[in-house]
């Protein structure tokens, strides 16, 4: 059976109107947009051979972008980790062709990008699949009331961390394929409850590389965790993909045993 990418089941339409809606998406847009118009007032301004070479430099960019946002439209699974990726890359060109122009125009085009990613961040994905937001007073009522399921697959994430909003669809979908009366997937954000970080013993530090954590619980008890407590390796651990969550949980094997009835 063939890798069906995520990205496919989100509708065009839906990421259309969110471009127009969501302030991080608007003002890059915004941004972007305003070469062209610099470029237009430049054109009258500078020397014939200096307005071909400007020609002849975003030609060449244009076709370096289009080749690598192919490329990372065949590698993420995610409609948020490749638009994280082609603005990256959207931003590093027009950065190339604004230093071609004028160098100002190319600090002026930098501090822009400062701003915007001050005011402003990526959207997370927004759907939730089967599985619950939680506040930690309430994922440690469920799990030791034990009334609920047995088995509790929890992510701890943080709506400000680029990691977590690159991966926010992973988990929502995870939750549809897998969920059961034996099994529940909830959803903590440590960016609202960063007190209950400490308490699950994950690091809200960017150089641990714990965000996002997800951790398997099973009758109130931790049996297995992603990323694990290795900090020597804090930042090499694989990209996150339903597949690898899927084999680190074993959670095929927690779904045949539910079928199974054991």
């Amino acid at each position: 059976m063939g890798k069906e990418s995520s990205k496919d089941t989100v509708p065009v339409t839906q990421w259309l109107n969110r471009m127009v809606s969501e302030p991080y998406y608007l003002f890059h847009f915004l941004t972007f947009f305003s070469y062209f118009v610099v470029r237009s007032s430049a054109t009258q301004i500078l020397a014939p051979h200096l307005t071909h070479h400007l020609l002849r430099r975003e030609i060449q960019t244009l076709l370096v972008f289009a080749i690598l946002a192919f490329i990372k439209g065949i590698k993420e699974e995610t409609w948020e980790a490749f638009i994280a990726d082609v603005l990256f890359l959207a931003k590093i060109c027009l950065f190339l062709l604004a230093f071609t122009m004028d160098r100002r125009l190319a600090v002026w085009y930098i501090l822009v990008f400062l701003v915007i990613h001050m005011l402003t961040q990526q959207p997370p994905f927004q759907g939730l699949g089967t599985s619950s937001k939680l506040t930690p007073l309430q994922l440690e009522s469920l799990l030791t009331e034990g009334t609920t399921t047995r088995l509790w697959l929890v992510e701890f994430r943080s709506s400000y961390s680029p990691a977590c909003i690159r991966s926010s669809q992973q988990f929502p979908e995870l939750s549809i394929t897998y969920s059961s009366k034996n099994l529940s997937f909830g959803i903590v954000d440590l960016g609202l409850f960063p007190n209950a970080a400490e308490r699950f013993g994950i690091s809200l530090s960017g150089s641990m590389g714990q965000l996002p954590t997800f951790i398997l619980f099973e009758n109130a008890a931790e049996v297995a965790r992603f990323p694990e407590l290795d900090f020597e390796a804090a930042y090499f651990h694989p990209k996150i993909t339903k597949g690898l969550l899927s084999r680190h949980f074993e959670l095929d094997r927690h779904l045949l045993e539910y079928v199974s009835g054991k």
